[in-house]
């Protein structure tokens, strides 16, 4: 599946515009490569998103085309969640 297509499915990111515009910017990596909006995500990969001040990092645990809410939050783990600011106090 399109990374931009999960991101949205799995309710990472709200809209698949914002998904795009996220991993145009070079602030997405999968397995620690940059990815594109059209990069394939398997399970079993590593996400690593940069948003404003906030770095996700997530595993992919299933890939689903369609996700209730309950299902879109059983689709990955959290691995960790920073904060910029947290970081440097």
């Amino acid at each position: 599946m399109r990374l931009d297509r999960y991101l949205k499915v799995s309710r990472l990111i709200k809209r698949r515009s914002v998904a795009k515009d996220v991993a145009d910017g070079g602030r997405i990596l999968i397995n620690g490569k940059t990815a594109k909006p059209s990069s394939e995500v398997k399970v079993g990969d590593e996400i690593e998103m940069h948003l404003g001040r906030n770095t996700i990092g997530v595993r992919v645990l299933m890939v689903n085309e369609h996700a209730s809410l309950q299902e879109a939050e059983d689709m990955y783990e959290i691995l960790y969640q920073e904060n910029i600011l947290e970081r440097r106090s």
